[in-house]
């Protein structure tokens, strides 16, 4: 005979799992913004200077914009998800560690020879900047349009889900072997954030959602166009 919560488990509903309330959530980010500003600027800034980079290919672009989102991706590993998500949700403690990996993985993308060069100008690449742009700008005037104080807002370099979104749009512009490994956390991140926010029922989810269908499906084209 089964035990009643092996037969049971399919009543679950996604919010079931959830570990901690909405209000939570987004106070969460209000810490973490209040703690690190004005650093945001900074963050903005180096944002579109990789934009700018992406664009202009001048030397050794590829290692520049390589260590410059490694280092955000460290610190947004370390300074969010480890330090302050982590203490609402157990499991991001398991999470937290793929952000350094993916640290690693450009860090050595740039420096490798012949590494990551951002020389893509198809169709795909040119989404990528758009996203890219959406994640640098959009992003942070949200909370507004979904009832949130100004002080939960999300900035890349400082919150995860711009910060994936921004990598992946500029990621679609570069060639190179570990490109197809430097998609995979950050969509996998999209991935992870989406369903979380819809578990809150917050009306935000489809946003990382949207953001990871629409990599796959310029990666899609990508590879029709061959």
């Amino acid at each position: 005979m089964e035990p009643a919560w092996m037969s049971e488990w399919w009543t679950y509903r996604l919010e079931d799992f959830l570990l901690f309330s909405p209000r939570v959530y987004w106070r969460m980010f209000e810490s973490a913004n209040a703690a690190f500003w004005p650093l945001h600027l900074l963050t903005l800034a180096a944002g579109l200077a990789i934009v700018l980079l992406v664009l202009r290919r001048p030397r050794r672009h590829g290692l520049w914009i390589a260590l410059v989102l490694a280092a955000l991706f460290a610190f947004v590993g370390w300074s969010l998800l480890w330090s302050r998500y982590a203490a609402i949700n157990w499991a991001i403690a398991y999470v937290a560690p793929a952000f350094g990996l993916q640290a690693l993985l450009l860090a050595i993308g740039g420096a490798a020879r012949g590494g990551l060069a951002f020389d893509r100008r198809d169709i795909a690449g040119r989404l990528g900047l758009l996203i890219a742009v959406a994640g640098l700008v959009v992003y942070p005037l949200l909370p507004p349009l979904f009832g949130r104080p100004w002080a939960s807002a999300e900035v890349f370099g400082i919150a995860p889900d711009p910060t994936a979104i921004a990598a992946l749009g500029v990621l679609l512009a570069a060639s190179g072997g570990l490109v197809p490994l430097l998609l995979a956390i950050p969509l996998l991140w999209l991935l992870l954030s989406g369903l979380t926010l819809h578990a809150m029922g917050d009306p935000q989810a489809w946003l990382p959602l949207l953001a990871a269908a629409t990599i796959f499906a310029a990666l899609t084209l990508r590879r029709i166009a061959r």
